[in-house]
């Protein structure tokens, strides 16, 4: 499977985004839905999405939370830390949403939309000490739930197409044609070329494998 970047920035991805967040909370008095708009609003969230070393391990978690503050509303945040960071809630969201989005690839944004930051909050109270492949577990079912049959998908279904078939007659990998109806690879940014193809096979238009 695809990680979205190399792990040995995992686990400082995980501690960033987890004292961000307690930070953004605890010490500044932002609500959490509000603070998970603006992060993925920042262009922080895709560069943490995208592996840039500079963010994934040269920043700490209140200068993600400064940075993204000062990006997205022109203000900044001057208070000081409630005490240690990383043992509340908020951080745990933090770290776990990190994780999932280091495991599955997906964007920030496609996270939050399947998982409010209230039910993140609730799962806490069972997951926190739990292993994290069982938090992973649930936020891929939330996103199955949240997130219907590509249009890729669906066409290749009625087309009565194998993924593997697929594969073969449009000249592309069976990884890519997977990853792309599992949204962990947008089908918006494919090559014209690699539309084209697809499409031909499916006697379908380019337009139609299109995500709206």
């Amino acid at each position: 499977m695809t990680r979205a970047y190399r792990e040995i920035y995992l686990s400082k991805a995980q501690a960033a985004l987890g004292d961000a967040f307690d930070y953004a909370v605890n010490a500044c008095g932002i609500p959490g839905e509000d603070f998970v708009k603006l992060f993925i609003t920042s262009t922080i969230s895709r560069r943490m999405e995208n592996g840039e070393p500079s963010v994934l391990a040269g920043k700490s978690g209140i200068e993600l939370a400064l940075d993204v503050m000062l990006e997205t509303t022109g203000k900044s945040l001057g208070a000081e830390p409630a005490g240690k960071l990383g043992c509340s809630r908020e951080y745990w969201i933090g770290w776990a949403v990190a994780y999932y989005q280091w495991y599955s690839a997906r964007s920030y944004s496609e996270i939050f939309k399947a998982l409010s930051f209230d039910e993140l909050q609730r799962m806490y109270y069972t997951l926190h000490e739990a292993d994290i492949s069982k938090f992973a577990d649930i936020a891929d079912e939330r996103i199955r739930e949240h997130f219907k049959d590509t249009n890729l998908k669906r066409i290749r279904r009625a087309y009565g197409c194998t993924q593997a078939a697929l594969a073969e007659q449009s000249g592309s990998t069976l990884r890519s044609i997977q990853m792309y109806e599992q949204r962990r690879k947008d089908i918006n940014k494919a090559g014209a070329e690699t539309l084209y193809r697809i499409a031909k096979t499916l006697g379908c238009s380019m337009e139609d494998l299109i995500e709206k």
